[in-house]
């Protein structure tokens, strides 16, 4: 695995800058938020990478920012998304401001980014919930953990975000998840 490249930035085609290291120029797709923080070219840059084996093709991408490749490796992870929309949203957005978004389960954030539609981004919120922005702190407003698994539930099983919203208003204040399931899905079935 190949974790971090130092060298000499030789040329940048967005997406992809030209690093020769030693005299071997590696090509790294990068998103464009570390584009255009990349010096100049002739510089010396490290970039953080994670390299992507395909039986068609080993491709690296880079990084400025461990912070932002751990991003990178989190959103990949998720059920249908790949690399170009993992970079697409990195692109997009900051990794505090995705973090954020998750924290506070913000669709709309992330259907703003080209190539995430609704469902998407409701997968993304669903998937990496706890793994980023498990660092922000807590934003007022937001859901407490209980709740965090009741609304993650609901949506589970189908729900809309504003469906589930709507359900969990209507719980007691400190309802144990099991029973704020049991007494979302009762209100949901009613309406």
């Amino acid at each position: 695995m190949i974790g971090r490249i130092t060298g000499k930035l030789i040329e940048k085609l967005p997406p992809i800058v030209c690093i020769d290291v030693g005299g071997v120029g590696y090509e790294i797709d990068v998103p464009m938020s570390t584009l255009y923080d990349l010096p100049e070219t002739g510089s010396t840059i490290t970039l953080y990478t994670h390299l992507a084996v395909r039986e068609d093709a080993h491709t690296l991408y880079g990084f400025l920012s461990a912070k932002e490749r751990s991003a990178f490796r989190a959103l990949i992870k998720v059920t249908g998304i790949g690399a170009r929309t993992a970079l697409s949203v990195l692109s997009g957005m900051t990794v505090d401001e995705l973090g954020a978004a998750i924290t506070q389960q913000e669709t709309g954030r992330l259907t703003r980014v080209p190539g995430i539609g609704k469902k998407t981004a409701e997968r993304l919120l669903l998937e990496l919930r706890g793994k980023l922005g498990a660092d922000l702190p807590h934003v007022p407003g937001t859901l407490s953990n209980g709740r965090d698994d009741i609304m993650n539930a609901l949506l589970s099983l189908g729900y809309s975000s504003s469906e589930s919203q709507a359900a969990l208003k209507k719980l007691p204040e400190n309802v144990e998840v099991a029973e704020g399931i049991r007494l979302a899905l009762k209100s949901l079935s009613r309406a």
